[in-house]
């Protein structure tokens, strides 16, 4: 008995020190990644210097650069090949316009030093952020990833999925411009709403041998990537809830919760068109959830129609004002990205005409009241 509380406590303490050496080694990794980011940063700077000074155009540019690869690549290893010197001066170009913090590269010389944005990523996210020419959608990409800890094939999936422009266009106007600054905040139940959510990643077709079981099983094989779509602060509770009413089962296709509203959120998967039926027998799901499920400190209960195609005036119609229920259009495949970005560019230009038409207007009664 000794001999066994021995060991445990042995396994105990090799377990204790096995988990503060894995931490240390990912805060080390976390720092090396992000000094090379800040010297990468500083490279680029000296070479549009030096660039600027005339001394790297055409192709005697090209060759200098070329020696220079080859030069720091015997002295200090990978890393320094042409094609990422060239990767090094266009992320200087791109981010050198920031907003600026107290951070400084400390270089060995008397030069002054200008001031440089806060990187918090890897060089590979950075690499993915910088093709997005759009300055605040790409600020919006930064400050989810770092936030959310997305990976780099996270990163990637996000933005060609179009995240930024679907949450713009799903949110409402004086929000938008909120996005890059502040990234995807979650205050109200139309917060968690996009359209379309996609999911591409289930690897279905949207065919006629689609049905709801079928689409139900492929989003819970990939239950991460789904939760990822929904957005922040979701959690998985179950699949096909069942609970009795009236000596009757219910069957509710996926309950989730989120953490930040404090809500219950009961999702109805619809691949044929949405019926008045179908919004009257979520609208019981949401109501026994409040009545019979949901603690006093919770908010009341939002219920998702899933379906192919949106109906809002259905809903609008079917529904009372105050019902927390939404219909939440899914697409199987990526969306226009090129067509999203000219909708949302039309979408602000109108919203700009607006509020300079609205301020002209209160310009104009003031000076009449004067």
């Amino acid at each position: 008995m000794e001999e066994n509380l021995a060991r445990n406590c042995e396994e105990k303490l090799f377990s204790t020190i096995s988990a503060l050496i894995n931490e240390s080694h990912g805060k080390i990794a976390k720092a090396v990644n992000t000094a090379m980011v800040y010297t990468y940063y500083g490279v680029g700077q000296y070479i549009v210097e030096y660039e600027q000074q005339g001394n790297l155009k055409g192709a005697y540019g090209k060759e200098v650069l070329q020696r220079l690869s080859e030069r720091l690549t015997a002295q200090h290893g990978a890393g320094w090949s042409y094609s990422n010197l060239r990767q090094i001066r266009q992320f200087y170009l791109v981010y050198s316009n920031l907003t600026i913090t107290d951070y400084q590269i400390q270089i060995n010389t008397d030069t002054p030093q200008p001031k440089v944005p806060n990187f918090t990523l890897t060089w590979t996210h950075y690499l993915v952020l910088m093709r997005i020419e759009n300055p605040d959608e790409r600020k919006f990409y930064e400050i989810e990833a770092a936030s959310q800890m997305w990976s780099v094939r996270q990163l990637q999936r996000q933005v060609a999925s179009s995240l930024y422009e679907r949450l713009a266009l799903s949110s409402d106007k004086e929000k938008v411009l909120r996005l890059s600054r502040e990234g995807q905040i979650i205050e109200k139940p139309t917060d968690i709403i996009k359209n379309p959510l996609v999911l591409e990643f289930v690897g279905l077709q949207p065919d006629a041998a689609l049905s709801e079981s079928k689409l139900e099983t492929a989003i819970l094989s990939k239950l991460q990537q789904f939760l990822l779509e929904c957005g922040k602060g979701f959690l998985f509770e179950s699949r096909q809830k069942r609970f009795t009413f009236d000596e009757e089962n219910f069957y509710v296709d996926l309950v989730l919760y989120n953490r930040l509203l404090q809500c219950y959120v009961l999702v109805d998967l619809k691949v044929d068109k949405l019926t008045h039926q179908d919004l009257g027998q979520m609208q019981m799901y949401v109501n026994y959830y409040d009545r019979y499920v949901k603690q006093e400190f919770e908010k009341p209960t939002i219920g998702i129609l899933l379906c192919k195609t949106k109906h809002d005036a259905l809903v609008e119609l079917t529904l009372p004002q105050d019902a927390n229920i939404y219909a939440q259009q899914y697409a199987l495949c990526l969306p226009d990205k090129k067509l999203l970005q000219e909708k949302l560019q039309e979408w602000v230009q109108e919203f700009k005409e607006y509020k300079e038409e609205e301020k002209a207007g209160n310009d104009l009664k003031g000076m009449r009241e004067e």
